[in-house]
Order: C-alpha cells, then structure tokens, then sequence
C-alpha cells in the first residue's frame, strides 16, 4: 500500500520515478530495423529473428525495411531513436566500412550500443564451366601468367564480395579487370550470360552449381561451409583472405546496460530456435555468435581493418 501510494504521488507531482516503478522491459513493441528491401534473403532472416525474438519477450516485434545507403540507414535512425531498447537495427559489414569512403552521419564505434552478433553472410567464387581454369589454385596460376587479364564480376565497387577478392588477388599477386554489377540479379545475368567468366557474390549461385552451368571454386569464410563441404576455402587453399561478413544488432548509445543484457540474452536464444536456425541454413548463413561486449571489440577492430583496406585500394573519401 505504502509502494502504491508512493507511485500515485510521483506521478501527481511529475517526479522521476525510480526503476522499481518504471515499466518493465519490454513492455510494448518493438521495431527492428532490416536496412534492406522487403523479399531478399536479409529481410527473410531479418524476419525469422524478429519472430522468434518476439516468442522470447513476449511482445510484437516489428521488421521495418529501410533500404539504401549500402545497409547504413538503420545506424543513421540510432542517432534519433530514444535509447530505451525499443528501436533495434541490424548492422552489416558496410556500418564499419562506408564512412572511410564517403561522409556518414555516424560513428559506428562512438555512437552505436553493439549488443550481439548473430550470423554472417557465405561469399564465394564460382566461374563459368569453359573458364581455362577448373579451381582457384589453376586460377591463381592462370592469372599469374597473365597480367590484368583475369576478368571478374561482383556485385559493386565497395561492397565485401568486391573487396575480399581484391584482397585475395593482392595476397596472391595477381591483378584483375573488376566489372562492378548493381546487385545479384544483375551479375548473375551477366556470368550464367558469359560476360564475365568469374564472379564474385553471394550464394544465388547455388542452383547454378547444382545444375553444372557453373563451377564453384571457393567460400570466403574461415571455415568450410557446411553447407558446401566439397568446396575449400581461399584460407586452405594457401592465402590468408576470409569475410565471414557478419553481422549483429545495434541500439542507440546510452541504452540501460540492463536492458542491453535482456535484448542480448533474448537474442541468443533465437539461435537454439529451430525455426530460426531453418531460416538460416536456407540462406547458408552460419551462426557467429558474439556477446556484448566481443561484439563491441570486433567494431573497433573492424573500423579499423576497414580503413586500411579502403585507403589502400585506393578508395578512401577525401577530406
């Protein structure tokens, strides 16, 4: 009664409650930013998650698709959203990446609270079946030989498909003649097309490779996807290049560290949620997960990997 009567008398008089008194979190819903087209594969995972986050708190949780700016316009929203654990954002790779090469309203170490990582997208590179070449060590060899001859899609200049091969390329010293493509859709027209004899790109490639119309050379990741047990990675088959590319949920810097604790707890046990997991295996996405404050590391760490990748390519925003 005394608890009560506390409580009716600080909301009369306008006075700060304290956290007893404050509504528990969560109890309302809550937006989960995918900062990509509706119907892709990131918005279907985006969606698993936000489902079977919404089973673990027990409250709506609602996707909301903010495409464009290379997946940076859910960090851009953190800067405005209250910090209260109510607006969430995906963060991909490009978060760490596009403010080295162009002016972006944020600072994705200062100014994000990272409270998990999650998962991470499988990069690979596949040729065309009458490419003079039938593996990456033949190709590496082919391209050697042949100074600036070696010709590759990908699916943009900047993107991680992009610059894991260039990186690749410099580790195995070879040079190339880059073809930037729009998207997936568009690259994959242009390889299964024989414009490009080598992409490098996400795995819309897969049915492809199943069908023999192309040949699947490499993953990008650090270790064998399971997916694809047959396939080495670039790593194993001699030189040190790997993009996991993963990516996790960020919230507005200054959310209460409990509630912090409660989004990451909830978060990951989605990934023991069989219907999740389902999704993830559909997009040969494989679970990375880390906690709090691995996650917050590996931004750092990033941001600055990232930097010198970009300044070397040459690709480094001026000013």
């Amino acid at each position: 009664m005394q608890r009560r009567n506390l409580l009716t008398a600080a909301l009369t008089a306008g006075v700060t409650l304290p956290s007893w008194a404050q509504d528990r979190f969560p109890s309302r819903p809550i937006t989960l930013i995918c900062p990509w087209p509706a119907g892709g594969s990131s918005d279907a995972v985006m969606r698993a998650f936000g489902d079977s986050l919404a089973r673990q708190l027990g409250v709506p949780v609602v996707v909301e698709n903010r495409p464009g700016a290379g997946g940076t316009l859910g960090a851009s929203l953190m800067l405005t959203a209250k910090p209260d654990g109510y607006t969430l954002t995906q963060l991909p790779l490009g978060v760490y990446r596009l403010p080295h090469m162009q002016k972006m309203p944020f600072d994705p170490v200062r100014d994000l609270q990272h409270v998990i990582g999650l998962t991470g997208y499988t990069f690979g590179i596949v040729c065309t079946m009458d490419a003079p070449f039938r593996n990456l060590k033949e190709m590496v060899t082919w391209a050697r030989a042949r100074p600036g001859q070696l010709i590759y899609g990908h699916t943009g200049t900047g993107t991680t498909p992009h610059l894991a091969f260039e990186e690749f390329a410099h580790k195995a010293g070879f040079t190339t003649q880059d073809v930037p493509y729009k998207g997936t859709a568009e690259i994959m027209q242009a390889i299964l097309g024989g414009h490009v004899p080598v992409m490098s790109g996400t795995p819309e490639f897969v049915p492809h490779v199943k069908a023999g119309k192309l040949r699947f050379l490499a993953t990008l990741g650090r270790e064998r996807n399971r997916a694809f047990p047959d396939v080495p990675t670039v790593k194993e088959s001699g030189w040190d290049t790997v993009s996991d590319s993963p990516f996790g949920i960020g919230a507005p810097r200054g959310t209460d560290p409990a509630v912090v604790r409660t989004l990451h707890d909830a978060f990951k046990r989605t990934l023991e949620d069989p219907h999740l997991l389902e999704t993830l295996d559909r997009y040969y996405q494989p679970v990375l997960y880390m906690s709090t404050e691995d996650y917050g590391r590996y931004a750092q760490r990033t941001f600055e990997a990232e930097r010198l990748t970009i300044e070397r390519m040459g690709l480094a925003r001026k000013g």
